[in-house]
């Protein structure tokens, strides 16, 4: 039997460029990779505001913005409110677990609550991979951000047990 050859040159089969860029005005904007494969950012797990900011910041528009309204509307929210960035999202906990997640998406915003099935009224987007009881949003604009709701379950969701820690 003949000796077996490889090319390594080549590239793996499947794994095309995942580069999407959005026009915005005459200008263009390069999305990160993860954001058009539709999964989380690459952004490093860390514990704190400046975390969050960070990975706020560096979300293109529109994503950015609604991310910033998602962040100030839980400051309002919810008194002692802690953050992070865990599995490329930033978190958003009170005590010693995490409540609720919002990642930017190439077209919208993942806004999801740990244990969203036991809100009233229960959230309508069941995430892939995030947990059987999770559920959220998705904002695709600033605009589909209906800020009483959101309020609302961010109060609901602070008062049952988060992930990675107990509740008082």
């Amino acid at each position: 039997m003949p000796a077996r050859t490889t090319d390594k040159t080549a590239k793996p089969a499947g794994r095309r460029s995942a580069k999407r860029t959005v026009a915005k005005g005459k200008a263009a904007t390069t999305l990160p990779e993860s954001m058009v494969t539709g999964r989380a950012s690459s952004a490093k797990a860390a514990v704190g505001d400046k975390a969050v900011f960070d990975y706020i910041a560096s979300l293109p528009q529109p994503q950015r913005g609604i991310a910033e309204r998602v962040d100030a509307l839980a400051t309002r929210t919810l008194p002692g409110l802690q953050r992070c960035v865990k599995w490329g999202m930033s978190y958003y906990g009170v005590g010693d677990g995490w409540c609720f997640s919002c990642g930017g998406f190439a077209d919208h915003v993942k806004l999801m609550f740990v244990n969203g099935v036991a809100l009233e009224p229960v959230p309508p987007v069941t995430p892939v991979a995030m947990g059987k009881s999770t559920r959220g949003v998705e904002l695709e604009s600033v605009h589909d951000l209906d800020e009483r709701q959101v309020a609302a379950w961010m109060i609901q969701v602070a008062a049952v047990p988060g992930v990675g820690g107990k509740r008082r």
